[in-house]
């Protein structure tokens, strides 16, 4: 599952076109990889597709499914922009996607080729459809957002949104992300403007109201929140739901609110995207079709604990999801800002700075 998005990105960004024909990523990744019309490899998050997915595939059509994983975006952006090949099917983030489609590297999916297309909610491919009109280079895998986790049994009466890191009386109870775009996108958002503005009085305005909000945290954590959360060290947190969920017990979640912030809030929608350097399209064709027929895609959802983007598969999902699709229209969609990486860093730095 992923663990966080966008730490360091502007200088992995830039190494990542810097290393192109410095690294012989491709050629070490070529040996070791098993090449064939009956192997798919696939490029994911760890423990983010479920193993009897993948078991089933392989056992209807004999299609041998060879996993590599990457920890963050910026990783595996920057294994491919160095060299590396061999990978048929990736999984990343929408803003992760945008700059891939703008640096050429994606090739076009052929719907024809997938029958369970239509089962997808529209109202998330319309949100795709921002960067990528028709879907011609994404079909959508998951949804998440970032979430604000109040434990309730300690706090009482709050709001659903950012404005709780402004309660003086939960200092040193908190924490926030330690991600420039998570918490600058969100400052700007509670400050009325979009994540992709590049004007100088939106990131002040963000500045001053992300220091509010710096003042009452114990610190920025995007590593430990989850378990801070479950041992109650701290009593709000701003992260990813199902590296939270994953760490509590069954009486915790009963006394766990997690929030889809009503202002300030960004979300994701992790896409299937086929490689121009894929050498094998047809079966990575043949594995989204799969994944998204509705018994199979249930698995998907209950296994993340996420709402299902698939429509007929929400017949036979088992689990409740930690919150509802309809609690996203009014969060922005993770979108590509590499245009306003360096006053997004100019900010951050003033943010963190004495912290």
């Amino acid at each position: 599952m992923r663990k966080n998005f966008l730490n360091s990105f502007s200088k992995i960004f830039v190494a990542g076109i810097l290393a192109v024909g410095a690294v012989s990523c491709g050629e070490k990744s070529e040996e070791k990889m098993e090449i064939g019309k009956n192997v798919l490899h696939v490029y994911s998050w760890a423990e983010y597709i479920p193993s009897e997915v993948f078991e089933g595939f392989e056992k209807e059509t004999g299609i041998k499914i060879m996993e590599d994983i990457y920890s963050t975006n910026e990783e595996m952006f920057t294994k491919l922009k160095a060299g590396a090949t061999g990978y048929d099917l990736v999984l990343p983030s929408p803003d992760y996607v945008e700059i891939m489609m703008k640096e050429n590297m994606l090739d076009k999916i052929d719907k024809s080729k997938i029958s369970t297309f239509e089962n997808l909610d529209k109202n998330i491919l319309k949100r795709l459809s921002e960067f990528d009109p028709n879907n011609e280079y994404t079909i959508p895998y998951a949804v998440s957002a970032t979430l604000i986790v109040v434990n309730t049994k300690y706090v009482k009466d709050y709001p659903r949104d950012y404005s709780i890191y402004e309660r003086s009386d939960l200092k040193g109870r908190m924490t926030l992300l330690d991600d420039m775009r998570e918490v600058l996108g969100s400052g700007l958002l509670m400050s009325g403007y979009p994540q992709t503005v590049g004007d100088e009085k939106a990131f002040k305005e963000a500045e001053e109201k992300i220091k509010g909000w710096k003042k009452n945290i114990a610190k920025f954590d995007s590593e430990s929140f989850g378990k801070n959360f479950a041992s109650e060290d701290f009593l709000v947190v701003q992260g990813y739901g199902e590296n939270i969920y994953m760490e509590l017990t069954e009486e915790q979640k009963k006394h766990t609110d997690f929030i889809v912030p009503e202002k300030g809030g960004l979300f994701s929608l992790d896409s299937f995207v086929i490689l121009k350097t894929a050498p094998n399209k047809e079966a990575a064709h043949k594995f989204i079709e799969y994944v998204h027929r509705p018994e199979v895609y249930a698995l998907v959802a209950d296994y993340l604990v996420l709402p299902s983007i698939n429509v007929p598969a929400r017949e036979f999902t088992e689990e409740k999801p930690l919150f509802k699709i309809e609690d996203l229209e009014k969060c922005e969609l993770l979108r590509d800002t590499t245009s306003t990486l360096s006053i997004q860093n100019k900010y951050w730095e003033k943010i963190k700075g004495g912290f």
